[in-house]
């Protein structure tokens, strides 16, 4: 497809590409994070049985209704046995907490309510009420959805999914991207800079993203500015499920990295879209992988990332946070292209506030530590006033 298309035919044309990497089962440690891919399911019942929620004796209600009632204590069940017998009328047992009641019981007399002495026990406070006991399946019964599918597990998710017998979980596997930076000027971090040269920032914070969306980043090094050494860097990744060239138009027009994936057989499918910033975003199909090219500024490429690599993993990130605030500022008319400004939103008297950053230059990356939120302006919208509603994009 030739020419520039919009935002939202771009992101048509990527939704029947969204990764989907199947299924993996892992153990419960090992799950943090990750989205659940099947419904985690209780395999028993909590409680078991009826449970004393208190350390004390189990009784029957009526026999501890008057203060002075004598009981005799036939027994006692510590948590994690069974109890030995009923009991009947004029009897108690000493229970634990968690552990199971005996028969015949449906009371439990706290311990600081009883008086003990040998194997009588003296009720202090008269019993009213039916009290302490968790019954059978309070919190749930096997069979249960206690986690559904789609979930990011997290903690809470992890002990419930334990406390139902299981000790593994079926989550979806983390697609695996590969990160292709282009350019002959770009160097690693932690090089000895020279005239020229300029540190790689992009493949960092692009890998930090595919990572928070639960995918696994394989960032082989920097391509270059030739054919020939971006086709030897797409022949070593191609187990990854997407492929993201960063940047690699060189001197003039000739953009090497559409050159190198065409003459790798590529299919591409949109070479540009009518949006600011990110003109350059492009995306093809490489037999099963996906490739995704980004700009080479790092401003564009993580706005674009934001903007089209999470609908592409969506499976695992879940869909973009879009919201929208009032503007702390008026805006001027917009340009002829859709327009993302990097901005910061907070809450203020119950409301959304949204304010542009005074710095939208595509190559830096201080306003980007600032900003929290994308502004999205509509090609050609007319200026806005302050406190005018706007929408916006969370950024991760």
């Amino acid at each position: 497809m030739s020419g520039l298309i919009s935002v939202d035919d771009a992101r048509r044309a990527l939704a029947p590409h969204v990764l989907d990497a199947g299924e993996e089962t892992i153990g419960i440690n090992a799950a943090l994070g990750r989205i659940l891919a099947r419904d985690a399911l209780a395999g028993t019942t909590a409680p078991p049985a009826d449970v004393s929620a208190m350390d004390g004796y189990a009784v029957r209600l009526e026999d501890t209704k008057d203060t002075g009632s004598q009981l005799r204590v036939t027994g006692e069940i510590p948590a994690g046995t069974l109890p030995a017998h009923a009991i009947g009328p004029g009897e108690a047992m000493r229970i634990f907490t968690g552990a199971p009641l005996p028969d015949g019981a449906d009371h439990i007399l706290i311990q600081e309510e009883a008086e003990r002495s040998g194997d009588q026990i003296r009720v202090t406070v008269p019993q009213t009420a039916h009290q302490h006991i968790r019954k059978a399946g309070r919190d749930f019964s096997a069979g249960d959805v206690l986690v559904p599918a789609g979930t990011c597990l997290a903690p809470a998710d992890l002990g419930l999914t334990a406390a139902g017998n299981n000790a593994t979980v079926t989550v979806r596997r983390r697609p695996l991207v590969a990160i292709l930076p282009g350019g002959n000027e770009l160097l690693p971090p932690g090089s000895v800079l020279s005239p020229g040269k300029i540190i790689d920032s992009n493949s960092a914070a692009l890998a930090a993203l595919v990572r928070s969306w639960g995918g696994e980043a394989l960032t082989p090094g920097i391509a270059g500015d030739s054919v020939a050494a971006i086709r030897a860097m797409i022949d070593a990744v191609k187990e990854a499920d997407l492929i993201l060239p960063v940047g690699g138009a060189s001197v003039g027009d000739y953009d090497y990295m559409k050159a190198a994936f065409t003459e790798a057989g590529a299919d591409i499918l949109f070479s540009g879209i009518a949006v600011r910033p990110g003109k350059p975003t492009w995306f093809a199909r490489l037999g099963q992988q996906r490739v995704l090219g980004l700009p080479g500024n790092p401003a564009s490429a993580f706005v674009c990332a934001q903007l089209f690599l999470r609908p592409l993993m969506m499976s695992t990130a879940g869909s973009a946070n879009v919201f929208e605030a009032a503007l702390e500022t008026g805006l001027s008319k917009a340009g002829f292209r859709e327009t993302y400004l990097r901005a910061v939103s907070r809450q203020q008297d119950g409301q959304t506030i949204v304010a542009p950053l005074a710095d939208q230059d595509s190559s830096l990356l201080r306003p980007l530590q600032t900003a929290n939120c994308l502004i999205r302006r509509m090609p050609n919208a007319p200026a806005c006033a302050a406190g005018d509603t706007v929408e916006c994009v969370k950024l991760d």
